[in-house]
């Protein structure tokens, strides 16, 4: 199915169904791929078919064009809700990200001082200091869960990393910190003859037994909604999610937000 790539830095600002008016910033090159999961229902296809030429942008050019558009918004009487670490693929790759962030902050509070930070991240990097700081310090870092188990990660979002482990990436969640907001997605499907089902009591027993010991400040649980790289992918029922979300809540006490 059609999938796209951001071809700039800064994007925007568009409206969000899970964090209102979003102005993006791509820290990845804006004609190719670059993450360290390779989702099958990631919107900006698959890493073997996105593999472009252009580098990373530099953080001065990050600096610039987000300054630029800032400005621009300023004039023209417009605020986003937040400013959202996005693009094609993982933000927190970007070797300056941390002092990115930092620039980032600068700016908002410069502009527009009420809009919140945020940073949608596979939280792959979290093994690196600067990058579990960097995280730290923003208002929202969305860090995704999709599974309490190694086989549905690895044939749903495919880790790049032969080390990867969902033991391990719990172990780094729970020690994150107070601001944490855990992301999963919903969906089933088969890709190669290998089926995953994320929905099934077996899938949300395990997953919502982690979200106990991970204790993040909240829940976002979402479906597919735009084109995905693999046709034979299932976009859950919003009665489907809201059920999960009721559970959540009964068993964890956690605040869950949903978007179908």
């Amino acid at each position: 199915m059609p999938t796209f790539l951001f071809d700039k830095i800064v994007f925007g600002p568009v409206h969000s169904r899970r964090l209102g008016v979003s102005l993006g910033i791509n820290l990845l090159p804006v004609n190719g791929k670059l993450c360290s999961f390779d989702c099958l229902y990631c919107e900006c296809g698959l890493n073997k078919d996105n593999k472009g030429g252009g580098g990373i942008p530099s953080r001065s050019a990050v600096k610039t064009a987000l300054e630029e558009t800032l400005l621009h918004m300023k004039a023209e009487g417009q605020a986003p809700d937040v400013i959202t670490f996005a693009g094609n693929g993982e933000p927190t790759l970007h070797p300056s990200f941390s002092q990115i962030i930092d620039d980032t902050i600068a700016l908002r509070d410069t502009y527009f001082p009420h809009a919140q930070v945020c940073v949608l991240s596979n939280a792959t990097q979290l093994h690196k200091p600067a990058v579990l700081e960097a995280l730290r310090r923003v208002d929202q870092p969305i860090l995704k869960f999709d599974s309490a188990f190694d086989t549905t990660v690895k044939r749903m979002d495919r880790p790049v990393s032969t080390t990867f482990s969902v033991a391990g990436l719990v172990e780094q969640l729970k020690n994150f910190g107070d601001k944490l907001i855990i992301q999963t997605l919903f969906t089933k499907g088969s890709y190669q003859g290998l089926a995953f089902d994320n929905t099934t009591d077996e899938e949300l027993t395990a997953w919502i037994e982690q979200l106990k010991h991970i204790a993040p400040a909240s829940v976002m649980i979402y479906t597919i909604d735009r084109d995905t790289p693999i046709a034979d992918l299932e976009k859950i029922p919003l009665e489907t999610l809201e059920a999960i979300a009721v559970r959540v809540q009964r068993e964890t006490g956690l605040v869950v937000s949903v978007a179908g």
